[in-house]
């Protein structure tokens, strides 16, 4: 049987701010295809896990590949959903301008937008029923709204890989079924997606694998064999036995760390 092609390769990858650790000595990779949730307590490193995949934060120690390059060399085929409470919507911008950036990076030369990059932004607004919205100001959207125009931006940037920081908060479930769609519809297309996600009810219904993030990694792979009551235990109990758990596996890490 052919091996599963690798989008991410994460290899003992650990984030500290000073001397407080975000991530330790994670290692995990994910396939092509794969609409993976990332779960876990407030405080997990959920979110620095996505940053540091993007190189948004600089890792104390580690390395990350996607289909075998370096971000900066594979930056093209990534496109990143930060989460709504991250963004300045008052800032003065059109819908339709945010979902042009999604073709910036295809731009040669002067960086001047093309009819057919404009053309491909109205069609990816009217898949998303937001045609209607293209001229607003950002600042007028509903919360839905928000979230589904920075997934525009990001169908319109024609990636491979999309990471998604909490796509289903402040959103009603009437939005959230949208949304999800729309990532199990790019799953179909071989898309790899890697989703940030709270409420544990619709892990199963939503995705075909999870990781399991307690700072350190509590486990990474298909739902069946990895969303867990064990597993689930040992992410939601006490952080510090948990902790001490995984330092007996890999002392040397904390010691570089505190040092």
């Amino acid at each position: 049987m052919r091996e599963q092609e690798k989008a991410i390769e994460v290899s003992k990858l650990t984030v500290s701010y000073e001397k407080t650790l975000a991530l330790w000595d994670l290692t995990f990779s994910v396939d092509r295809g794969r609409l993976m949730g990332i779960i876990g307590p407030n405080g997990a490193g959920k979110s620095s896990l996505l940053q540091a995949l993007l190189g948004m934060v600089k890792p104390f120690s580690g390395q990350v590949l996607f289909y075998g390059r370096s971000f900066k060399e594979g930056r093209r085929r990534i496109a990143y959903i930060p989460q709504k409470g991250s963004i300045d919507w008052n800032f003065p911008i059109t819908v339709f301008d945010v979902v042009l950036m999604g073709r910036y990076g295809h731009l040669r030369g002067l960086k001047w937008y093309r009819k057919r990059d404009r053309m491909a932004a109205y069609q990816v607004l009217q898949n998303l029923g937001m045609e209607s919205l293209a001229h607003r100001q950002i600042d007028e959207l509903s919360g839905g709204q928000q979230q589904r125009l920075f997934i525009a931006r990001a169908l319109l940037q024609e990636a491979d890989i999309f990471l998604l920081d909490e796509p289903f908060s402040g959103i009603d479930k009437s939005t959230e079924h949208v949304v999800i769609e729309i990532l199990k519809r790019l799953k179909a297309e071989g898309k790899t997606l890697l989703v940030v996600h709270h409420d544990l009810h619709t892990v199963k219904k939503y995705f075909d694998s999870v990781l399991i993030l307690k700072t350190a990694l509590v486990a990474c792979g298909e739902i069946e064999k990895t969303f867990t009551s064990d597993n689930l235990d040992r992410a939601f109990d006490s952080i510090s036995d948990f902790l001490k758990e995984v330092a007996s596996a890999s002392p040397s890490v904390v010691q570089k760390v505190e040092k």
